[in-house]
């Protein structure tokens, strides 16, 4: 799995949430705590611990050709999950770079840092 990955500043992604697009897929793997500390609205949650509770249905769940783009804390794991999404077959994927900690910095500040 070393496909590339294709990066989207926080910035792209906050003009991209503000266009409302309804085809738009935005999944969260952080863990439930992390999201009870800071999330941001419309965010599919998929945390990488309960791969085994969701990864079976991920394909019926998502339409693998909408444009899916994945945040984590600072966007590692979200790598990790762009890669294994590529190798279910979904072919419009990006890895939303800097996390939700890059996105309370410089997109919206009312969302907490941990």
């Amino acid at each position: 799995m070393n496909q590339y990955i294709t990066q989207i500043s926080v910035e792209a992604l906050g003009l991209r949430m503000a266009e409302q697009d309804p085809n738009l897929q935005l999944i969260d793997v952080r863990e439930p705590q992390e999201v009870a500390i800071a999330s941001i609205p419309g965010f599919l949650v998929f945390p990488l611990s309960e791969y085994e509770q969701w990864s079976q249905n991920i394909t019926t769940q998502l339409n693998q050709g909408a444009e899916t783009l994945v945040l984590c804390h600072h966007g590692i794991r979200s790598a990790q999950m762009c890669q294994w999404l590529q190798a279910q077959g979904f072919t419009n994927v990006k890895n939303i770079s800097g996390g939700i900690d890059a996105y309370s910095l410089l997109v919206d500040t009312s969302v907490p840092r941990y």
